[in-house]
């Protein structure tokens, strides 16, 4: 099984591209969904507490995702704290959730910071989508109601395109020029190529 990474700056749709792969019959583990699921554990809450004080929980004593947000996107150094914590317990967790899908010809690891967190290296191939910055942020007024400052600030924490694209082994482009779903299928059926070629290669050992 190929576990294979599925990246792109905010904005860019990677989210959507995932679901093509989903409905192809692909697993998809979510990057950001796990870390949501950690900030509910008390641990967690105790560790972060400890880093960045109790202006990050609500009045129901969860974690208020915003002022964390606000924190750590406006300061390298307390982002790099916060990925500290939580990237490894990620990453384990996308280990044993792909164990239980060892069946699956490959699955695709959702993340937006792939590269800039280096855990790339970790996956056997990466597929980026891509879109100019202003079709991103365009869509991400649209979906959060955010401002254009508060976006460009939350971009400015992850590496541009131009230095991701030599590093992918795949780049769908969802500038909205290009239709998208034969671009997945493509990307689809050369992994699935490599997968058998890799099967035939162990059956012949």
């Amino acid at each position: 099984m190929l576990k294979v990474g599925l990246t792109g700056n905010i904005g860019s749709g990677k989210t959507f591209v995932a679901s093509i792969f989903s409905t192809l019959g692909i697993p998809v583990f979510v990057a950001d969904a796990e870390a949501k699921k950690l900030y509910e554990r008390e641990e967690i809450k105790m560790m972060l507490q400890g880093l960045f004080g109790s202006r990050i929980f609500n009045k129901d004593g969860g974690i208020d995702r915003q002022s964390l947000a606000s924190m750590v996107f406006n300061d390298p150094e307390n982002l790099r704290r916060l990925n500290q914590v939580i990237h490894p317990m990620v990453r384990e967790a996308f280990g044993r959730w792909s164990l239980e899908r060892n069946s699956s010809p490959y699955v695709l690891y959702e993340a937006a910071i792939l590269f800039e967190s280096g855990y790339y290296k970790d996956l056997d191939k990466i597929i980026l989508v891509k879109a100019p910055q202003e079709v991103r942020v365009k869509r991400i007024m649209e979906r959060d109601g955010a401002g254009r400052e508060e976006i460009l600030l939350r971009m400015a924490n992850q590496w541009e395109e131009e230095k991701k694209i030599p590093m992918a082994d795949f780049v769908i482009n969802n500038s909205g020029s290009e239709m998208l779903i034969p671009q997945v299928m493509e990307v689809h059926n050369k992994i699935m190529s490599e997968v058998s070629s890799q099967q035939s290669a162990v059956g012949s050992q």
